[in-house]
């Protein structure tokens, strides 16, 4: 029987990433942004947007997400894209829409390219929770950056 496992010290130098970045709630993104460009960097991968292993694309929310990612993906040049955004909610049913269309298009987007599309975006139900996520207490920018190096790995032995 053979076990298949992403890692985290093989092929990392040939693994290339695309990050699609929501400016809508863009105090959370960022922070977002800078764990896991921590994350990839502390891994010996390079994130300057001028550099071979990162390209970077920003929306205008997160709703724009899934479009993009699956733009990317389809091109085939990376191993692993990771999406970040923020959908807080408000006083209306929007949140809902929001928030259930992207995890629905970013699914269907990695299925049915074959590339991992990592859902990094949060959805919380008040600004304090979306901070506690992206820095307070943690950040899950740099959990999102690790399941893409993971799930780029991992993809890698299917090959």
């Amino acid at each position: 029987m053979a076990v298949f496992e992403g890692n985290f010290t093989q092929d990392i130098p040939n693994l290339r990433f695309a990050l699609v970045i929501g400016r809508f709630n863009d105090l959370i993104t960022n922070k977002l942004l800078t764990a896991c460009q921590d994350c990839l960097k502390r891994h010996g991968i390079d994130v300057n947007p001028e550099g071979e292993q990162v390209d970077y694309a920003w929306v205008p929310g997160s709703f724009e997400i899934p479009l993009v990612s699956r733009k990317l993906a389809e091109t085939k040049k990376y191993d692993a894209i990771i999406c970040l955004g923020a959908v807080i909610r408000g006083d209306t049913p929007h949140f809902d829409y929001v928030s259930n269309e992207v995890a629905k298009g970013v699914a269907s987007a990695s299925v049915q390219t074959g590339v991992p599309i990592i859902f990094g975006v949060l959805t919380t139900d008040t600004m304090q929770q979306a901070l506690e996520r992206a820095g307070i207490k943690s950040n899950h920018g740099w959990g999102y950056a690790m399941n893409a190096i993971e799930m780029a790995t991992l993809m890698k032995q299917f090959k």
